[in-house]
C-alpha cells in the first residue's frame, strides 16, 4: 500500500526467478497470480472482518486501517473491494518461538479472504495484503499466497547501554521490525558504558550506572515495551551481558567486579566480574530471578563474550584463588568456572537461554536447550561444530548493519543464509538453525539516526530469514526493497534510499505524522 519508484519495475522479467513481480518484502513462500481483473479498493471506506472475538485482532485491524488513510484518496473509481475477511483457527493468542504464523491470503476481484492459524499469522498476512495495494490506483492483483517463515527465529538487536534510546523510539523499532515480519527483540539492555534498566531488587544500578536519571528504563516502560512488541508479534528478549561488558555494574556493587588498575576496560581500573568473590553468586540469583519473572518470553540472554583476560591475570587474588583450586592458569577455566555457577543459576530459574559462541568454544556444560550465538566471521565452523554437538544456533555474522560502507551495503546481508555453513550438513544439523539476528551496536546511533540506519538495510536480512531459500538475486531484491523504503516514509519513518538515485511518491518529512 505504498508508493513506489516506478510501478512497472516490478513487471519486469526477473532473469533467476519465474516469479509474479510484487512489491513484497519479504517475499512469500508461494505466490499464484489468479486469471481475474485486479481488485479496486476505497482506502477510506474499506473494512476488515472476522468472526473471531480476538481484542487484538482488532487492535490489528485499527493499525491496518490507519495505514490504510495515510493515503490522500481524491479520484472517483469503480469499486469492486470493499472487505477483507479474516478467520483464525487457533484462538490460543499466546506468543511463542514455535507459535504458527502460516497464513493464506486470496485476492479476487470483488472478495479477499486471509486464513491463518492464529492472530499472530494474521498479523503477517495483513502486512502482506497492505504490501499488494498499490497507491496511484488503489487496485490489488488478483493473487493466492500461501506462506510461512523458513526460520522460526527472526531477531534484530538492540544497544542501549552505549547510546540511550527512548521507549518511543523503541516502539518503532518494534513496529517497523513486524512490517518485515521480524520476531524477536534482542535488548542489549546494559553494557560497560551505562546500565539504564532500573531494577527494584538493586535500584542503586540505574541510579549509578545510567547516564543520568533521564536515561533509564522504569520498570513501567520496560512492560510498556513488553506489551507493545507482544501486539505486534514480536517477542522480547533480554541481554545482561556477564563477566565482561559490566562496567556499569560497579558503581553499585563494590567487589563485584576484578580491580586492576592499568588493565581495566574503557580506561577504567576494573574489569570483568570477579568469580571468585562468594558475593557475586547471591547478587546473580537475585537480579536474574526478577529479569525472569519481568520478561515473560521463553529467554534470557546471558552474554559471554569477549572476556577481558588481561585484567584477571594482573590481579593477585585472582591468581592466588586459582592455584588454590588447581586450576593451571588457563584463564578458559576460570571463565569455565563463572559460566557454570551463572548457568546453574539460571536453569534454577526455569529459563532457556542464548549465549555468545565463546561459552560453547570454552566448553561450559551447556544444556541441550541452550541456543549458541554465533557472531564471528568463522561461524560456519561454529555452526558444524555446535550442531554436531547437537545445539540449536542462531546467526548474526554478516549482519551487524551497525557498520556501514559507501554504496549499497544491503546486498552484502542479502548473500547470507545461515543454513549454508556446510554443503554436507545432515538434515538433523540444518533443523538446529533456528534463523538469525540483525545486530545494531550502539557506537554511533541515538534516537537521531537509529531509525535510518536500521530501514530498509535489516529488511534484506528479514527477507533471508523468511523467503525461500533459492530467492537469492539481489535483482529481483532491488526495486522490492526500494518499494519497502518508499512504504516506511508514507508510513512516517525516515528510512534511507537503497538506490543511488530516484524519490518516493511522497517524501519524508519529519513533520508529516507529528
Amino acid at each position: 500500500m505504498i508508493a513506489v519508484l516506478v510501478l512497472c519495475s516490478f513487471y519486469l522479467t526477473v532473469e533467476s526467478a519465474d516469479l509474479p513481480q510484487l512489491p513484497l518484502v519479504p517475499y512469500p513462500q508461494h505466490v499464484s497470480l489468479i486469471s481475474s481483473p485486479p481488485a479496486v479498493i476505497d482506502p477510506l471506506r474499506f473494512s476488515f472482518s472476522t468472526q473471531s472475538k480476538s481484542v487484538l485482532l482488532q487492535e490489528v485491524f485499527d493499525r491496518y486501517h490507519k495505514y490504510l488513510r495515510l493515503h490522500d484518496f481524491e479520484q472517483k473509481l469503480n469499486l469492486t473491494l470493499k472487505n477483507l475477511d479474516v478467520v483464525i483457527k487457533d484462538p490460543n493468542e499466546e506468543l511463542l518461538l514455535e507459535t504458527s504464523e502460516n497464513y493464506t491470503l486470496t485476492v479476487k476481484t470483488d472478495s479477499a479472504t486471509l486464513q491463518a492459524d492464529t492472530v499472530f499469522g494474521a498479523m503477517r498476512g495483513m502486512e502482506t495484503f497492505s504490501q499488494l495495494i498499490n497507491t496511484y490506483n488503489y487496485t490489488l492483483p488478483s493473487v493466492q499466497i500461501t506462506d510461512y517463515p523458513r526460520y522460526k527465529f527472526r531477531g534484530f538487536m538492540v544497544d542501549t547501554s552505549r547510546h540511550y534510546l527512548s521507549v518511543s523510539l523503541l516502539k518503532q523499532l518494534v513496529r517497523a521490525a513486524s512490517w518485515s515480519k521480524l520476531n524477536v527483540f534482542h535488548w542489549h539492555i546494559v553494557d560497560d558504558p551505562s546500565f539504564p534498566y532500573c531494577s527494584t531488587s538493586f535500584p542503586d544500578l540505574c541510579v549509578k550506572g545510567a547516564f543520568s536519571p533521564d536515561h533509564v528504563y522504569s520498570q513501567t516502560d520496560v512492560l510498556d515495551v513488553i506489551l507493545f512488541a507482544y501486539r505486534h508479534g514480536v517477542i522480547v528478549v533480554p541481554e545482561l551481558d556477564t563477566p565482561g561488558h559490566t562496567l556499569s555494574w560497579g558503581g553499585a556493587l563494590p567487589g563485584f567486579l576484578t580491580h586492576c588498575p592499568g588493565h581495566g576496560n574503557i580506561g577504567s581500573d576494573y574489569g570483568p566480574v570477579n568469580p571468585t568473590n562468594e558475593d557475586v553468586y547471591p547478587v546473580l540469583k537475585t537480579l536474574f530471578t526478577e529479569i525472569t519473572s519481568v520478561f515473560p518470553g521463553q529467554f534470557v540472554h546471558l552474554g559471554g563474550d569477549e572476556v577481558h583476560y588481561p585484567c584477571w591475570k594482573s590481579n593477585q587474588d585472582i591468581k592466588d584463588w586459582m592455584s588454590a583450586h588447581n586450576m593451571s592458569g588457563n584463564y578458559d577455566e576460570l571463565e569455565n568456572y563463572y559460566e557454570t555457577r551463572l548457568l546453574n543459576i539460571v536453569n534454577s530459574l526455569n529459563k532457556n537461554y542464548i549465549v555468545w559462541e565463546e561459552v560453547f568454544y570454552h566448553h561450559v556444560d551447556i544444556t541441550p536447550q541452550t541456543i549458541v550465538h554465533a557472531w564471528k566471521p568463522n561461524w560456519k565452523k561454529i555452526f558444524q561444530d555446535a550442531t554436531t554437538a547437537g545445539f540449536r544456533c542462531i546467526l548474526s555474522a554478516g549482519w551487524y548493519i551497525s557498520r556501514i560502507s559507501y554504496g549499497e551495503d544491503w546486498q552484502n546481508f542479502y548473500q547470507v543464509d545461515p543454513r549454508s555453513f556446510n554443503d554436507t550438513a545432515t538434515p538433523e544439523q540444518l533443523a538446529l538453525v533456528l534463523g538469525g539476528t540483525v545486530c545494531m551496536w550502539g557506537e554511533h546511533v541515538d534516537n537521531s539516526n537509529v531509525l535510518s540506519r536500521f530501514w530498509p538495510r535489516a529488511s534484506a536480512p528479514a527477507e533471508r530469514l523468511w523467503s525461500p531459500a533459492y530467492i537469492t538475486d539481489v535483482g529481483f531484491m532491488e526495486p522490492r526493497i526500494e518499494a519497502h523504503r518508499c512504504r516506511m516514509v508514507y508510513r512516517g519513518y525516515p528510512a534511507e534510499p537503497t538506490l543511488s538515485r530516484g524519490h518516493c511518491q511522497v517524501e519524508y518529512s519529519w513533520r508529516r505524522h507529528r
